[in-house]
């Protein structure tokens, strides 16, 4: 039955730093029916560079720790869900899922969700990853996979009941991101990059996931042979220093810039010519999504997620993840054919805007809270 008042949201998140679970979280509070719930968001540890961002959209926001070796996070979030009486607590990435959902559980919140950003446990070097997320997935409600590769995994890998996953693809502000051409001279001037360069940008947290280091050595093969290409790293995290070096090895110089964090993306999208992606692993990167609805032609790993919405040889090119030589020859049709990079970006641009808004993800997801809340229990 409907309550009188909006039902309350707690989002919790490992931390507000650079990354695209920030985004989707962002868009969930942005694009979210604020007469139905009120939404707050607490991350597990410090601020970070989103920390501004939410707080403008004038929700309440909770750092549970000053760092996340010290667990002040535990009994700040319990004292929370005791006083707040959250009726969701919903989770993004492996810690907030491992410690947020069983406390929310303990502490008699009736709706545990756990949005599932990416299958990346496999891969993680740390062997307690994929255990503990299997374990603690017990305590969900309901799990949100952001591709059905994610959804596959939770299921066959981590033993989720099918009726407690479903896939919701993510999805972004079509208003904001779009192609904006008669801004590509201003965009330039913007982020110092030559007029007349094809620019190819590589956007993200600079970790082993996103595996830059390949995005180095495919700038070294490019430049050799086309002098007035640039490649630009839009985003911050532990590699960069080694990134730095890498790039100073190879002697890229000028042809290859690191802005950091660039906290006005739209603004950016117009410079670019191309987006290179190098990734290890993913589930359905947010950069993708905007390159798609910025009409930017796209380069990237073959990578199940990707693959649900990225056609090989129809709206991008797909690489085998690792290989150097075919990310070479991938952005180098680029350069040398256009039209062709051009009919990829307008087969992605349509795809973009027929499934993959902010606001239908948004809806999807209070579907499940309202299921719940107001619908049979499970």
């Amino acid at each position: 039955m409907k309550t009188a008042r909006p039902y309350r949201v707690l989002h919790v998140i490992d931390s507000l730093d650079l990354g695209g679970a920030q985004v989707v979280l962002e868009n969930l509070i942005r694009h979210g029916d604020r007469e139905r719930f009120e939404f707050e968001a607490a991350a597990m540890h410090g601020r970070g560079v989103y920390w501004d961002r939410l707080s403008a959209l004038g929700v309440p926001l909770h750092s549970l720790s000053f760092h996340h070796k010290v667990p002040l996070y535990v009994p700040r979030l319990a004292w929370l869900c005791l006083t707040r009486r959250y009726d969701v607590v919903h989770t993004h990435l492996l810690a907030s899922n491992v410690i947020a959902k069983p406390v929310a559980t303990f502490c008699g919140v009736r709706v545990r969700i756990n949005h599932d950003h990416c299958n990346d446990r496999l891969a993680d070097p740390r062997k307690w990853t994929l255990p503990a997320d299997r374990i603690t997935n017990r305590f969900s409600t309901h799990v949100i996979a952001v591709s059905e590769s994610t959804r596959n995994f939770l299921v066959e890998h981590e033993g989720v009941p099918q009726g407690r996953v479903t896939t919701i693809h993510n999805g972004i502000d079509l208003e904001t991101y779009r192609p904006r051409p008669e801004q590509r001279a201003a965009a330039r001037e913007k982020f110092s990059l030559p007029v007349g360069a094809f620019v190819v940008g590589g956007i993200g947290r600079l970790t082993f996931q996103k595996n830059f280091a390949l995005f180095l050595d495919v700038a070294s093969g490019i430049v050799r042979s086309h002098p007035n290409a640039v490649f630009v790293i839009a985003g911050t995290g532990e590699d960069e220093p080694t990134l730095r070096n890498q790039a100073a090895r190879l002697g890229l110089g000028e042809r290859v810039r690191f802005l950091g964090y660039v906290g006005d993306m739209p603004a950016l999208w117009p410079a670019l010519d191309g987006l290179l992606l190098t990734s290890r692993y993913e589930g359905l990167p947010i950069t993708i999504l905007e390159a798609m609805a910025c009409g930017v032609p796209i380069v990237a790993s073959n990578l199940d997620g990707m693959r649900e919405i990225l056609r090989d040889g129809e709206n991008a090119t797909l690489v085998p993840p690792g290989e150097a030589a075919t990310f070479v020859a991938g952005v180098r049709t680029l350069i040398e054919q256009p039209s062709l990079a051009a009919r990829y970006a307008e087969a992605a641009l349509a795809t973009v805007r027929a499934g993959y808004s902010a606001q239908a993800m948004a809806r999807n997801v209070e579907a499940i809270y309202l299921r719940y809340l107001e619908g049979e229990k499970q």
